[in-house]
Order: structure tokens, then C-alpha cells, then sequence
């Protein structure tokens, strides 16, 4: 045990690092040199409207370098929305949509329909912005939305997958932004999602979307979910493209922080980077991370960042990262791996799925604690109920939000 609490300790501190790496406001004050280059004109003005996990301390940041009385919109998760002074901040659902999130939308878009072309949009973007600002378009409710949501993630769908659909029922996704303002726009972008693609990154309220409605209702029907969408979904997505009316405003769209950025942190702390990255299904990236610690020599960590994917078959608690905790933990004991060694996969933002914790930290003695607290590890993930397991065995990773959103972070070691 001693070897296994040293280990996880290591862990602990590598993941911590990248967190911090992912800095919100450093992100923020990297990329404010971009607004000099296009003041607002005679009589305008900034607004700055924040969305995502780390809207808040991107918005402090901004405030610091902005004239005073400039005019600041927050929407971020409920964990995250303290009052910030000199800003308006307004907190809602994630992962599912809520009422909230439907009243900040609104407020959204009359703060974007209040700007004329002297004025200047600074939209600051962070992850989990999709389902905190639901806009449905006509004929679609919030109920519709968050239906098809929880569909999605229980589908095994990855993330520009999810946010294709996201997109092409939302007035503020996909473009949203730029349709409904007039102003020229700058937006600093804090990654979320493998690759960093900036249509993605909450679904892109400043950049062209991902794809069209009938990609969007081609995708539905390969993930097998299409015949239980709401009717009124089907039918939107069945419709064809509208015509867009008018020129939009430019758009400088950049990016200022992500999950590369974090990992080559945890490179620089000591750690070593995988060959692959978190992606595609838990179970199949569960067996890539065992196969790679039976590989590690003694004394090394390996860093990985990214999102996999799971496919409910239950109703259990948990998240991707947990489940990966406890698939790789059960592995790696089916495959008889000797000594010393531990795995942390916990999401950047200190949440995984519907339950407190961040995800997990396993090692040699995990499973043995479990069954001990009356768990059995298969049953556990036969309902996807990752959390209670690791919860019972002391292996759950708890950190609290932390403020930003760069995907997810693991750690594997070898003692």
C-alpha cells in the first residue's frame, strides 16, 4: 500500500499540474494583445460575453484590461457562478439543459441584438458551453432539447458528433452569435475537445458549424437513435437549410488554451507522453492503458489527454473517466499485472458525469477494497455505475470545480 500512496500522490501532482496549466485568466491575458488591433469606433463600446466552465475567471482577466464600465455577460455552470464584480453572471445546467440556461440565452441575445458596427463583441469561449445555453429554434421546446441531449450522450457519440446535432437546433450555435450581432468580433478560445477544432468548442457560437440538418439527422440514424427523437426534432431536421439574410460581422476567432498544452505541462513536471490519445470507446482505451503500464519501466509516468466515449447500458452513476478508472483497474488485474503501480483519469473541470467526483485514481488494491465494501466490479460496470464502486473501494478523485475546461487528463505509473 505504501508503494501504491507514494505513486498516487505523483499522480495527484501531475494531473494537478496540467489543471493548472490550463489557467483561465493566463489564457485570457495571452491573447488580449489581438484587441488593439480593432478598437471600437466613435461612440462604441466592448461588451464582453463569457460562456462555458471557465467563463468567470476569463472574464476577470478581460475586465483587468478593458476600460472601466465596460459591459460584461457571464453564463456558466451553476458550481462555477459566483459573482465577479463589474459583470453580469448567470449560472446554468451542464450536462443537460435547464430552464436557466434557456433564461441566459435570452439575455444573451439581447446583450448580441443591443450592438451596432462601432461597437466590438469580445466572446470569450470555454468548454461546456453547448448545454448551458439552450436556444431551441421555433417549434422545438427546451424538453425537446434536453431529450435529445441525453440521448446523444448515452449513445456513444463523441464530441463534434454531439455538437453537430446541438447545432442545427440552436438559434446561437453553429454561427449563432455572429447572426444575431452587428459588431465586429474578437473571441479567445479555451479548447475543450481533441484536435481543437474551433467549430466544436461549444459549438461554435462564433464560427461556421460543423455540418448541415441532414448531416445532422444522417448522424441520428447511424447512432440508432433517430426513431426515438422527439417528432418535432425529426421533422426540423428533415426541413431543408433556410437562406441567411444578411452579411455577418468579421470574426477573429482565437485560440488561447487547450488539452495539448496542459499535457506538455505534465511532460515538462517529469511525465512522459502516451503515444495515443484518450479517444473512441472506454472499454477499448482502457485496454491501451494496461497494455502501455505492463510496457512502463519502474519509475515512469505516462500523461494522456482527451474524451473517450460510453455507450449506457444501465442507469448507474459515474462518468467516462470513472468507468475508465475501474476498466482499467479490472484489466489489469484479468492480466495479471505485477507490482507497483496506479492510474488517475479525472475531467479537467473537476466533474464527471452526474456524480461529485472528477473520476478516479486506481492501483494493485482497488478491486480487492471494493469487494471487500460488498461491490462486485463487473456488475458495477454492467450498469455503468462506476462511481458508487470507486466511491465504496476510496478511489473516487474529488477536486471540486476547478475553474476551467481542457477535456480530460489521465496519469499511468509504475512503481
Amino acid at each position: 500500500m505504501d508503494g501504491f500512496e507514494t505513486l498516487a500522490e505523483r499522480a495527484r501532482a501531475l494531473f494537478d499540474c496540467g489543471v493548472a496549466a490550463a489557467d483561465p485568466a493566463a489564457a485570457v491575458r495571452r491573447g488580449l494583445t489581438e484587441l488593439s488591433a480593432d478598437p471600437p469606433g466613435p461612440g462604441g463600446r466592448w461588451q464582453v460575453i463569457a460562456l462555458g466552465k471557465a467563463a468567470r475567471a476569463m472574464t476577470g482577466a478581460a475586465l483587468s484590461a478593458l476600460p472601466p464600465g465596460t459591459d460584461a455577460l457571464v453564463v456558466t455552470n451553476h458550481e462555477n457562478a459566483a459573482p465577479l464584480a463589474g459583470a453580469e453572471v448567470l449560472g446554468a445546467g451542464h450536462p443537460v439543459p435547464d430552464a436557466a440556461g434557456a433564461v441566459a440565452a435570452g439575455r444573451v441575445e439581447q446583450a448580441l441584438r443591443a450592438l451596432g458596427p462601432q461597437d466590438r463583441l469580445l466572446a470569450l469561449i470555454s468548454g461546456g458551453g453547448s448545454a448551458l445555453l439552450p436556444a431551441p429554434v421555433a417549434g422545438i421546446s427546451l424538453a425537446d432539447k434536453a431529450a435529445v441531449n441525453r440521448l446523444l450522450l448515452g449513445s456513444g457519440a463523441d464530441i463534434g458528433q454531439i455538437n453537430l446535432v446541438r447545432q442545427a437546433l440552436s438559434r446561437l450555435k453553429g454561427g449563432g452569435w455572429l447572426r444575431a450581432c452587428r459588431a465586429p468580433v474578437v473571441a479567445l478560445i479555451l479548447s475543450d475537445v481533441p484536435g481543437d477544432d474551433l467549430r466544436v468548442i461549444a459549438s461554435g457560437p462564433t464560427v461556421a458549424p460543423v455540418g448541415s440538418r441532414a448531416e445532422a439527422a444522417a448522424l441520428c440514424q447511424r447512432l440508432g437513435v433517430w426513431a426515438a427523437l422527439p417528432e418535432p426534432v425529426r421533422a426540423y431536421l428533415r426541413a431543408s437549410e433556410p437562406v441567411v439574410a444578411r452579411a455577418l460581422p468579421p470574426a477573429r476567432n482565437i485560440l488561447v488554451g487547450s488539452n495539448a498544452l496542459s499535457l506538455r505541462a505534465m511532460v515538462a513536471a517529469g511525465a512522459q507522453a502516451a503515444p495515443f490519445a484518450l479517444a473512441g470507446d472506454v472499454a477499448q482505451a482502457a485496454a491501451r492503458i494496461v497494455a502501455a503500464l505492463a510496457g512502463l519501466s519502474r519509475g515512469a509516468a505516462l500523461v494522456l489527454g482527451g474524451e473517450t466515449t460510453v455507450r449506457l447500458t444501465g442507469d448507474g452513476a459515474g462518468g467516462r473517466n470513472q468507468e475508465l478508472a475501474l476498466r482499467v483497474a479490472v484489466l489489469a488485474e484479468e492480466s495479471g499485472l505485477a507490482g507497483p503501480w496506479a492510474f488517475l483519469a479525472g475531467g479537467s473541470d473537476g466533474r464527471d458525469g452526474t456524480t461529485e467526483a472528477t473520476g478516479g485514481l486506481v492501483g494493485p488494491c482497488t478491486l480487492a477494497a471494493m469487494r471487500r465494501a460488498g461491490v462486485d466490479p463487473m456488475a458495477a460496470l454492467a450498469r455503468n455505475d462506476s462511481g458508487p464502486a470507486l466511491a465504496a473501494a476510496g478511489a473516487a478523485l474529488v477536486t471540486g470545480p476547478t475553474g476551467t475546461n481542457v477535456a480530460d487528463l489521465a496519469v499511468a505509473l509504475r512503481g
